[in-house]
């Protein structure tokens, strides 16, 4: 470990103590800490993401979580290593404290989460979130976010002389590792089950080396130890300062938190909740902290600051509707502006770092920077803002920030003029973001009808006429267009966008209609369009998870009001409400439940479809709508089909202007004899292709992976 230097004298003397040297063991334990630490978060999050809807807020709210977690360990660092200096609670008694500790957290294993969180339908499940991660991983995951700053200080108490901070830099390297380990090695061959039970076991082996550790520091602190060289950069990080800047300790941390779940959110509700796009920008978000940390060579201030202001012009552009057509586009870049701010931010804490004598409080202030920006994004901001005005105030705030800290640097040369016509070009250039920020975000909110949000998502209904001058209304969740209505009287009942006459939805209806009334089951509301095709003596049950949509549809638009069917909505996650409820004998089954292009995966799985097949009739139809950028949903579809027995066919239709219709593209699955040979499919249907060694999709895995297109 090239960071800790020492002379010929201490290493002969480590080496009379231990065969392997003191750093070895403190390196390795802080290692594997942060493996798990971060193994556990992608783990748990996708254990509990079909109970709580399969929403793109569930990893927001694991983030605000676990981010609570973290500071929950530091704190309980800081106040063990504390004590330690200002009583007689030395390193024995510490590791007597943290032994205990760890060895009750065993009683919380395995980490499978109990089903007695599941939400109540219409309940905010925020606290239902928190409340399984706390049951399940929360005292393992709190004693190992306090391992490296508690052995950090108890390093800097056995080896004087010596800073510890590139330890932090190792931490995050494991935290690093096993993020990119999880989607690629770990969560493409373990179930779910086994992968709860491998980290189990892993967690185990973790605590017997920790408190082996421990109890080495404790022999290893009872001899004295001698004085040892550090370098000079350590040197003069060692340097006690007479007031440290707290403010910017929490401001700094706080600002690159909330552009992480910033950036985590645009990508993951516009595609899907899924591991590979919540560990992506949590990896680069770790990979500045090991840069920053281990090195001050890598942040150069005069390279990254100004790229700042372009990095966060560009999420202030991308935040709003999808602005490029090509997926690569908007994760490529949105991730580099990420990884641009985060060095910015990282880069300008690691530059405050204390001495020893105040790291367990340093990082407790960098963990509590981290919540404050999780606080923001997942639990302030759905309850007070109608829409997503979180971002440009962390963009905007991002900038103020780091241009104070050109500021409080480099002052007194912009006083003395030298410096000034570059620190009025930096001044106008801020300005200028934040003036072209705000606009995007005014823009994109601009002649609403109505704003609300909750946490499944923002809505927005916006009124406006379309070419043929008719008075159109229209839903949007997040980015997707979720439902339009003509307004004319005469034309309000007319279905619309992906659930036209000639999509599949529709063409189903035709088929069954002259069969006599019908009983559709549909799962998701939207504005209620598929309400349009209920007659007389027909009966359509919606299933609807969030409620806000249920007000929505109400007040806002008439599709339900003026149908003439028998017609409810359940709230509630539709699987759950459906795997509780009696056999519902329907003829038409629909799942429309995406929310922007992001899909819940717990609705397509083997055994979310022997739920389906329970509820229709023997020769009923499931509809499959899906419609998405991104993601060929049809091959997993065709396989839930194979196994019953069941026929699969996709059906498309194209744009049509005139009648607002959208290109749209189901699924039908059904045993019914004759429905595929109806002249209604003969030129829309055509059969599906599997990729070679795709599987089934279960409870325990799916493989995204495999039907992505990144166009």
């Amino acid at each position: 470990m090239s960071s800790f230097v020492t002379d010929s004298r201490s290493s002969a003397a480590g080496a009379t103590r231990a065969s392997i040297p003191l750093p070895v063991f403190f390196g390795s334990t802080i290692l594997s800490s942060a493996c798990l630490l971060f193994l556990v978060q992608p783990l748990a999050s996708k254990l509990i993401l079909p109970w709580f809807g399969g929403s793109a807020a569930v990893w927001t709210t694991c983030i605000l979580f676990f981010q609570t977690g973290l500071l929950l360990g530091y704190l309980y660092a800081h106040g063990l290593a504390h004590l330690g200096l200002v009583t007689s609670l030395g390193l024995k008694r510490q590791a007597i404290v943290h032994t205990v500790l760890l060895v009750l957290s065993f009683l919380a294993l395995p980490i499978l989460p109990n089903a007695m969180w599941v939400p109540s339908p219409g309940e905010d499940p925020t606290w239902r979130v928190f409340g399984v991660l706390a049951t399940s991983v929360g005292m393992p995951y709190l004693l190992l976010s306090s391992t490296s700053p508690l052995l950090q200080s108890w390093f800097a108490r056995t080896q004087e002389g010596i800073l510890p901070y590139r330890y932090f830099a190792l931490s995050n390297a494991g935290s690093l590792a096993a993020l990119i380990a999880y989607p690629i090695v770990v969560e493409p061959y373990l179930t779910g089950r086994q992968q709860a039970w491998f980290w189990s076991a892993s967690y185990v082996l973790f605590a017997i080396l920790c408190i082996g550790t421990a109890w080495l520091a404790v022999a290893h602190g009872s001899s004295a130890t001698p004085p040892r060289k550090v370098d000079v950069e350590e040197a003069q990080a060692d340097a006690p300062s007479s007031r440290p800047p707290i403010f910017l300790w929490l401001a700094l941390p706080a600002c690159a938190s909330t552009l992480l779940l910033a950036v985590t959110n645009l990508l993951t509700q516009n595609v899907a909740p899924m591991p590979f796009l919540w560990v992506l920008p949590l990896s680069l978000y770790l990979l500045t902290f090991i840069l920053c940390f281990e090195n001050s060579r890598w942040y150069k201030r005069r390279l990254f600051l100004p790229l700042s202001l372009l990095a966060l012009g560009f999420l202030g552009h991308g935040s709003g509707p999808q602005r490029y057509e090509s997926i690569r586009i908007t994760i490529v870049v949105s991730c580099m502006a990420l990884f641009v701010c985060c060095m910015c931010c990282h880069g300008e804490v690691a530059r405050l770092r204390p001495d020893t004598r105040r790291l367990t409080a340093y990082y407790l202030c960098l963990s509590g920077g981290g919540v404050i920006g999780g606080l923001f994004v997942a639990l302030l901001a759905p309850h007070l803002f109608p829409a997503y005005y979180e971002y440009p105030i962390a963009f905007c705030g991002c900038a103020l920030l780091l241009l104070g800290m050109a500021w409080r640097d480099y002052g007194k040369w912009i006083r003395d003029r030298t410096g000034l016509p570059l620190w009025v070009l930096a001044f106008a250039a801020t300005a200028m973001l934040m003036i072209y920020v705000c606009r995007e975000s005014y823009e994109e909110t601009d002649g609403a009808r109505l704003l609300v949000r909750n946490f499944y998502g923002a809505l927005r209904v916006t009124d406006f006429r379309n070419d043929d001058q008719v008075l159109e209304r229209e839903l949007t969740h997040g980015t997707i267009i979720h439902g339009i209505q003509l307004l004319n009287p005469w034309l309000r009942r007319k279905p619309t966008t992906y659930y036209a006459p000639n999509s599949g939805i529709g063409l189903t209806w035709k088929i069954l209609a002259d069969k006599g009334p019908l009983k559709m089951g549909v799962v998701g509301l939207g504005a209620g369009t598929l309400a349009s095709y209920g007659r007389k003596g027909d009966t359509i049950r919606f299933y609807e998870i969030d409620p806000q949509v249920l007000a929505v549809a109400n007040t806002q638009f008439t599709f339900l009001a003026d149908c003439p069917a028998h017609h409810d909505v359940v709230l509630g996650d539709a699987r759950l409400v459906l795997a509780r409820q009696p056999d519902q004998q329907f003829d038409i089954l629909t799942i429309d439940a995406f929310s922007g292009d992001a899909i819940p995966v717990h609705l397509l799985t083997r055994e979310a479809f022997q739920i389906y097949w329970r509820h229709l009739k023997p020769d009923g139809v499931l509809v499959v709508h899906i419609s998405n950028r991104y993601i060929d949903l049809a091959p997993v579809v065709e396989l839930a089909a194979r196994e019953t027995g069941k026929t699969a066919r996709q059906v498309d239709n194209a744009d049509d202007d005139s009648t607002e219709t959208y290109s749209s593209s189901y699924v039908l699955v059904t045993s019914r004899a004759g429905f595929f040979d109806s002249p209604l499919l003969k030129n829309a249907k055509f059969k599906i292709a599997v990729p070679p060694g795709m599987h089934v999709w279960t409870d325990d895995f799916s493989n995204l992976w495999q039907v992505m297109h990144f166009k």
